[in-house]
């Protein structure tokens, strides 16, 4: 049992004063009291709030950052973006994914999320076919977990056809493809490796519409049973020509008439939409999972968060690409995503008041959902993730409650950041990972091999 104190903690009900959390030797809060004491503490901490979720992250590409930013000849837009991806994902082995999923995972630890879900489509090995172990890079990426205490939902990615109406896939693309029999082996094998893993999710994903085909789309959602179920959708303005070209629909409209989609699943993206689209999924549960450094990065366009937050839509925040990784930036510039369009500020403050609660609420609770795990809330039978933001730091200091929220969202950065706990377990003090410096190098020593320096 451990025990940390914190003299204000956002609970589900609102910050509440001189909070409490004990914690089992499992990672699970099983007492909280508010106008306690500290004496029975092993930490004081000024101020406590729920880890953030991230639902959407491609752990590889974080090794790719800042390599994509030079333009070539003619127009540079997500599509030439993605045939330099493909160039660098051939060079990749399972022990240089381990290295790359463990610097980032510690970079989001000392940014404020606490869990991530690990959309995984680099399947293979570097000339397309299977490795013996079909889980090879899955086993990387659960490696990385452990070693940097991130929690994790699993999404292992079925990805089959090159492009809407069941296209070959590119020999570029060798390294994600599997059969719907051989994606079936493929999560039964993460499904077991997860098991020793302290409340680790497996769910299902489809890369996309344009990487399925209807009939094995509809094959691989019966191996879902209950778990989340998560699918990129509408990223790209030519995604939805292409769509209407190939059954004249819309990618969300055409999803939402052809599978149940409910609370379990995650939209990613789901950038461009119509007023009929928005609603319907607003209506039905579905968390969309945003993620607006890469969007922007790649010019993917602009979310009509307003709108469908406005109907009741679920929202969530992920990294994506990785490009850049902090909790604060992803939610700061999904509200000036909306000010820039609308011209306009506090666009989703969901009536007067922060700006930053309201953002934040919004993308723990939906982020939490998107996870398929009990996590989100300072509340007994949950989690123990939590976050300490640092009171001293110049964007928080004489400031409390949802004012912390929005001097970190609005004015902060990952230094506002001061420890982190996932399950109980301390992995961030004073804005540092504890295996920091021994990731880095290990990190350091596999990029200088992969770009041959």
């Amino acid at each position: 049992m451990a025990c940390l104190f914190f003299h204000q903690a956002l609970l589900p009900g609102g910050w509440s004063g001189n909070v409490l959390i004990e914690v089992d030797g499992k990672g699970w809060i099983t007492g909280l009291e508010t106008d306690a004491a500290p004496d029975a503490a092993e930490h004081i901490g000024k101020c406590a709030i729920p880890g953030l979720p991230n639902v959407h992250s491609h752990a590889f590409q974080r090794a790719m950052a800042g390599l994509t930013e030079v333009r070539g000849d003619g127009e540079d837009d997500f599509w030439t973006w993605r045939q330099a991806m493909y160039r660098f994902v051939e060079r990749l082995t399972p022990r240089d994914l381990g290295a790359i999923a463990a610097q980032l995972y510690a970079e989001m630890l000392e940014a404020g999320f606490t869990s991530v879900a690990e959309f995984h489509y680099l399947h293979h090995d570097t000339g397309g076919a299977p490795y013996d172990n079909l889980a090879a890079m899955a086993e990387a990426i659960a490696e990385a977990a452990g070693e940097t205490g991130i929690g994790v939902t699993y999404l292992p990615v079925f990805y089959a056809q090159g492009n809407f109406g069941g296209a070959p896939a590119a020999p570029a693309q060798s390294r994600f493809v599997n059969t719907p029999e051989r994606y079936a082996a493929l999560l039964e094998r993460v499904r077991r490796m997860a098991k020793p893993l302290p409340d680790a999710a497996v769910g299902i994903a489809a890369h996309s519409l344009r990487a399925v085909t209807p009939e094995s789309l509809r094959e691989v959602l019966t191996l879902a049973e209950a778990a989340p179920v998560h699918i990129h959708i509408a990223e790209q303005a030519k995604e939805v020509d292409d769509c209407i070209a190939w059954c004249g629909r819309r990618p969300v409209e055409w999803l939402l008439d052809n599978a149940a989609v409910d609370e379990r699943w995650c939209l990613v993206h789901a950038t461009h939409m119509s007023a009929d689209e928005i609603q319907r999924l607003a209506r039905s549960g579905a968390v969309a999972g945003l993620c607006p450094i890469t969007e922007a990065n790649l010019g993917d366009g602009i979310f009509d968060a307003v709108g469908f937050v406005g109907q009741g839509g679920r929202i969530a925040v992920g990294s994506d690409s990785n490009v850049y990784v902090s909790a604060a930036e992803e939610i700061r510039s999904l509200e000036y995503s909306q000010r820039l369009r609308d011209r306009g500020r506090n666009r989703l403050a969901g009536g007067a008041g922060s700006t930053g609660r309201a953002l934040f609420d919004a993308v723990l609770s939906g982020g939490a959902q998107a996870s398929g795990r009990k996590i989100g809330r300072l509340s007994v039978g949950y989690r123990a993730d939590i976050v300490s933001l640092d009171d001293s730091h110049p964007a928080l200091v004489a400031r409390d409650g949802d004012a912390w929220l929005d001097g970190w969202v609005f004015a902060g950065d990952n230094s506002a950041v001061s420890d982190v706990w996932v399950g109980g377990r301390h992995v961030v003090a004073g804005g540092r990972h504890r295996a920091r410096d021994t990731i880095a190098a290990t990190y350091r020593q596999t990029l200088a091999g992969i770009l041959g320096l």
